[in-house]
Formats: C-alpha cells, structure tokens, sequence
C-alpha cells in the first residue's frame, strides 16, 4: 500500500500534543512530533471547571495544529482528551468548539482505556518483556499499567489505575511557597503515598515511565540539551540521580528552574510535584532505575488509526 500520514493530538492536563507519522502500512514511522503546554487542567482540581482562560490557550493550541494537519493534507486523524476533560463540568462546550477546529470530536478516554492506549503507545520501538509496569505521569492524574509482555509483541495489560494525582494537581494542592519549604514537600509525598495505596502491587517489575514530566527529568539528568525525542527514548534514569535531580530543582525557585536549558519554562512551576511522583513510583516498585519512553497516548492512538486503515 501507498505511505499514508496518520494524525493524532493528546489534549492532556498540562500539555497538547501533536503526532503526525508515516504508515507504509507495516510500521509507523514519526514525521512531526510536537508539544504545547497549555495547562487546561489548571484550577480543575479545585473548581471543578475548565477556565475561560485555559479553554482559549488550548483551542489556540489546537488551531495551530488543524492548520498544519491541513498544510500537509493529514485526512487520517483523531483526538483524545484525558484527566482534566473527565474532571471538568464544562466539558462538553469545549469539546464543541474542539471538534469545529479538529473536525473530529476529541474522545474522551476512560482511565481504562487511556491505560491501554498509554502502554501500546510507550512500548513501541523498546525491547523490554516479562512482568512490567508502564506509568504515565501527567498534569492531573497518573496512569498506573501492570502488564506482560512477551518478546517484542503487544503487551496484555494485568490491571491498571488512573489515580488523582497529576503534576499540575499536586502542584497546585501542596506547593505554594517559592522554593516550596519542607513541610510542603512532606505533605506532598504523604498524599502520593496515600493515593498510591489504590494502585496495582507493582513490586519487583520492571519501570517503564513516559511523558512530560519523566522526559524532562531524563533531559535533565543526562543533559539532552536541546530535547532530542530519540536520543530520551529508551534511555535509564537511576533512582540515586533521581532523588538528586529532586532535591536540586526544589531547592530552586521557579524563575531559577526557568533558566535550566533542558526544561521547559512553562513546565517549571509543576516539575518538582512531578518529580516526587515519579520517585515515589520507584520506591513502590523497589526499583532503582527506570527505563524512559518518549512515546505514549498519541503513539497509542496513531496505532490504533492504522489499524483500522489495515482492516
């Protein structure tokens, strides 16, 4: 068959993202890969609501990437919406003037199947088998993922958890001081620990971790400056420079972590909680390294478009 370029957009809690790939109808090949934080989840865990504000940053967002879909005559396309869409009381009006950008009307995902699309999306292109745990960490909730997986094939997921704890909603929960003073970070972990209780028994597998908040520590940790997608994916983060990387960048005040090559700015406020997540994953898990996916739900859903172009 004729390549075909396939287009998927993930509207997440902090950031949209945009793939675009090149199907030859065997594999998916990345064409353009691009990432906008536009916080559309800010404020949700506490009102319940999208803002007015966050609704505008995000449909601007979503413009941008219609109009390049366009440019490059991308007809085989889709869009997921994830936490902050099923938090939202306001939703639906937004997914209206989404769809009249996009002309598809934005899924939005259940944990379920966020889990799912999540771990499809991340393994591809790594070699890991056995017993794994895949984890998403976003800006309002983190998917949890127990799966098997033998040799390079599709993984089977064992259980799975979307639990409410997301960079940006931790962030705005616990850390209001600038550096965030002791007995934030504290309460901060606590309540990681508190919501983790709900999670799958993950001891012993091996760590898989992908998106934004886990690129970016390993960006930071191995200096991939400018940020590189290949040379994050499939890359080891160990616990030690974890924990030290976290110490650092609370130690920091926000305009201090704006200045850090490797980070974005717009993500400076929120990568602290991020990071206290990512790490208290590890201790759950007794693992001392993770292996770091630049893929996820966008991967997930591009594959499961070529799928159906394959059928």
């Amino acid at each position: 068959m004729d390549a075909k370029l396939i287009g998927s957009i993930d509207i997440g809690t902090n950031s949209v993202l945009l793939l675009i790939t090149v199907f030859d109808g065997k594999r998916l090949r990345r064409f353009v890969d691009e990432a906008t934080i536009t916080r559309l989840g800010e404020g949700v865990d506490a009102t319940g609501k999208l803002s007015e504000e966050a609704i505008e940053r995000t449909l601007q967002c979503l413009q941008t990437y219609a109009n390049e879909l366009s440019v490059r005559n991308v007809t085989i396309r889709d869009a997921v919406a994830t936490s902050a869409m099923r938090d939202a009381e306001n939703g639906s009006s937004f997914l209206d003037r989404a769809e009249a950008i996009l002309g598809v009307r934005p899924q939005v995902v259940s944990g379920e199947l966020e889990a799912q699309l999540t771990c499809n999306g991340a393994l591809s292109g790594l070699e890991p088998e056995g017993k794994l745990t895949v984890f998403d960490v976003g800006g309002g909730s983190t998917e949890i993922i127990a799966c098997t997986r033998i040799g390079n094939g599709v993984a089977t997921l064992r259980n799975a958890v979307s639990l409410p704890m997301g960079a940006v909603r931790m962030t705005e929960r616990h850390l209001t001081s600038d550096p965030p003073r002791a007995e934030e970070l504290l309460a901060l972990r606590r309540d990681v620990r508190r919501i983790m209780r709900d999670a799958p028994n993950i001891s012993g597998r091996a760590l898989i971790g992908v998106a934004g908040t886990v690129t970016t520590l390993a960006a930071l940790i191995h200096n991939i400056t400018p940020y590189d997608g290949n040379a994050v994916h499939g890359c080891l983060v160990g616990r030690d420079a974890l924990g030290e990387a976290t110490d650092e960048l609370a130690s920091m005040t926000i305009d201090e972590r704006k200045q850090l090559e490797a980070l974005d700015p717009k993500r400076a406020d929120v990568i602290v909680a991020g990071a206290i997540i990512v790490d208290e994953i590890c201790e759950a898990a007794g693992m001392q390294r993770l292996l770091v996916s630049d893929r996820g739900v966008r991967w997930g859903v591009a594959q499961r478009l070529a799928e159906s172009e394959t059928i």
